[in-house]
This record gives structure tokens, sequence and C-alpha cells, in this order.
């Protein structure tokens, strides 16, 4: 099994407002820690991610969404929570609104199988109205993968 990961933020204002250039311009470079770091499998790449349909399944032009899949929760977590990653998460609150609930989901899927934006939402949605299950959680209340 592998974990995959979807994280829908929704900015302060566009993205090509002035306000969002120092995020933009760690974008390339945080996407490329995460390709070589230790447990990733896959990542949704920006040219191949339709805007449209994040809008419209996300309700908002304004979601920023990514999705990709690893090895396991440790080695996500281990990537999250360290480098260049980290410093963007600290800083979140400079370009993205306040959540009231979690940017993030995680859920297991079969080794091979590559997770849709509609997946994403739908996970997204479990975790939303029903908490963290087997089915959709988070870092804080995770779930071993069932074989």
């Amino acid at each position: 099994m592998h974990l995959a990961t979807a994280n829908a933020a929704t900015i302060l204002t566009s993205y090509e407002d002035p306000s969002m250039a120092d995020f933009v311009a760690q974008l390339d470079d945080v996407n490329a820690s995460a390709d070589v770091a230790e447990g990733f499998v896959w990542r949704l790449i920006e040219d191949e991610a339709d805007a449209a349909e994040i809008a419209r399944i996300f309700a908002s032009d304004r979601t920023l969404f990514n999705m990709s899949v690893w090895e396991s929760v440790e080695t996500l977590r281990a990537w999250v929570y360290s480098g260049q990653h980290l410093a963007v998460v600290q800083r979140r609150a400079e370009w993205f609104e306040k959540s009231t609930r979690s940017p993030l989901v995680l859920w297991w899927i079969e080794e091979g199988h590559i997770p849709t934006i509609a997946e994403a939402k739908q996970r997204f949605d479990m975790l939303w109205d029903n908490g963290p299950t087997t089915d959709a959680f988070t870092f804080a209340t995770r779930f071993e993968a069932l074989r």
C-alpha cells in the first residue's frame, strides 16, 4: 500500500498578486525537493492539473491544490516538516486564509494507483463530514494501511 495525500488551501489574493511572489518563487524548489525525497512516489504536476476542474470541484478559483503519493506516512511527514517546505509552511498565514477545517487529507491506496482530483475531494469530504477514519485521516490522527 502507498499513501496518497492532498492539500487544498485558499490563497488570500490572486495567484498573480505581488503579495504571492515570494511563495510562487519557491514552488519549483519545494517541488523538486519532494521529487528526490526518500519515499516519494508521484505528484500531480502543475501543468497536468486542470485549474478549471480544481476551481469547479473546490468551488473557488483561489484554491491551490496539490496531491502526491508516498511510500509511508513517515516518509511524507519527514519531508513535510523539514527543509524549505517547512519554511514555507511556517509562513502560510502570509499567503493563505486560515482554514476552519483540515487543508490536508491522507488515505491509503493500492500500489500503482494514481489518485484523481475528484477522488481527493471525496476524501476531503469524508474527513470534513466524519472526522478522521481509515478512509481519510491526518497526521494528528492516522491509521495503518488495511491490506
